[in-house]
């Protein structure tokens, strides 16, 4: 039953949400005021609606530290609300036997999950780092009627679970609200420091930091400045194949499984002095006849395979060689590239840091590549300062495939074959 209702004041960009929907959603940079609006809104419902179970969460919990309880804790202290409130070491309980609780997705499975039916609110705070798993797993558990499920976040790329659910796939009615430091009509004049400070300094990371833009370079990235470059220079737009050259198709190769690397191609055409990069793809767990039916069904029938090292290695599901299996698909297949052995990665890296004035990306089909790109990065031993070299991780698919395309790489008059004219009448074109 409702009690009496606080009067708390709302920066305007979060009224929207005071609105009853399932789902309520606030992303953007720091300094915005989500986690604030929210913590509020939390202990306002609460006190207006006796009895209220709701929950906090975050995707990796391993101690309270971690959680929002000490944030909820100074909402409630800074509301006057400690004689309806009282607050425990790993709980809190509300007005009308009303429960907060805290917990880590990570440590939950499909059994465990069942403890929060029944709860009318879960909030997900740094909901960026949830899981589609722990999403999955969330959504149905909280069923109580009129529940609400909330999510506050900075965003990281548009593949991560919260993303892809409330602001690409939008359900209905989902109320979702983008806020940053200018909608804050309580920003601090300390943080406006730090933000003019990171502004000046670390311009690569401001964007996302501040603004709530989509990370487009990790700090320390390799090819952070190459990107940014191609950006600043305008060869990051709408850029076109030559239709009288052949096309060239750079292959990371993944394997077939749950557990399998990602299988990664760049689409590229060498243009004179141009390197234009023209579409990505990158798929993980499909077999190989998967990764073909998409160079068929994008028009690269014709395009020349090169292949990484591994590409004699032999299938992991038929046993035969990758470089033949291509071949028998009607490809034509460039020798796989010789084991270049310790350093080959960091060749790679250099390879293409050297071609990175003359590299066009088609900016429509290469967003997922290029955000790859953007985060492949050093592994740092942080005890002693050092690099450890290239971190091995979801972006050095796509980073080692173009790699591969910048040692291939042979420029203008260094060699009779480049750009080599297509002869139509051995393809049946004429």
């Amino acid at each position: 039953m409702s009690s009496c209702t606080l009067k708390i004041p709302t920066a305007r960009v979060f009224e929207p949400l005071l609105a009853p929907a399932r789902y309520k959603g606030a992303f953007g940079g720091r300094g915005s005021g989500k986690s604030h609006f929210f913590g509020e809104l939390l202990v306002e419902t609460c006190q207006a609606e006796r009895g209220t179970l709701a929950v906090c969460i975050r995707e990796a919990q391993r101690t309270l530290a971690q959680s929002s309880k000490r944030l909820i804790e100074s909402k409630i202290a800074s509301l006057g609300l400690g004689h309806g409130f009282k607050v425990y070491n790993d709980k809190i309980d509300t007005p009308g036997d009303g429960l907060i609780i805290f917990r880590g997705m990570q440590d939950h499975t499909a059994e465990s999950i069942k403890s929060l039916e029944g709860f009318r609110i879960a909030w997900i705070d740094e909901a960026q780092t949830l899981s589609a798993r722990s999403l999955a797993l969330l959504r149905p558990t909280i069923r109580a009627n009129n529940s609400e499920l909330w999510a506050s976040w900075n965003p990281r790329r548009k593949s991560d679970a919260v993303d892809d659910f409330l602001r690409a796939r939008k359900p209905d009615g989902a109320l979702i609200v983008k806020a940053s430091w200018r909608d804050n009509p309580w920003f601090p004049a300390v943080l406006e420091e730090e933000r003019k400070l990171d502004l000046s300094l670390y311009p690569d990371r401001y964007h996302h930091i501040w603004e709530g833009d989509y990370v487009k370079a990790f700090e320390g990235a390799y090819f952070a400045e190459l990107l940014a470059a191609a950006q600043r220079e305008g060869r990051i737009g709408r850029v076109s194949a030559d239709p009288l050259l052949p096309l060239r198709a750079f292959i990371d190769i993944g394997g077939a499984g749950a557990t399998a690397d990602a299988f990664t191609i760049w689409i590229v055409q060498w243009v004179g002095n141009e390197i234009r990069v023209l579409d990505h793809y990158e798929s993980a767990g499909q077999v190989l006849a998967f990764h073909v039916n998409w160079l068929r069904s994008r028009g690269y029938k014709d395009a020349i395979l090169y292949l990484p090292h591994d590409g004699v290695a032999t299938n992991n599901v038929t046993g035969k060689r990758y470089e033949d299996h291509l071949r028998d698909a009607g490809f034509a297949v460039e020798p796989p590239v010789k084991n270049q052995g310790r350093g080959a990665a960091m060749m790679r890296i250099e390879a293409l840091r050297r071609l990175g004035p003359q590299l066009w990306f088609n900016e429509a089909t290469t967003e997922a590549g290029r955000d790859a790109l953007g985060f492949y990065h050093e592994r740092k031993d942080d005890v002693r300062n050092i690099g450890l070299g290239p971190e091995h991780d979801w972006s050095s698919h796509a980073a080692d495939a173009l790699g591969l395309m910048a040692v291939c790489y042979e420029a203008p008059g260094r060699a009779a074959s480049f750009n080599r004219p297509i002869k139509y009448a051995d393809r049946g074109w004429v």
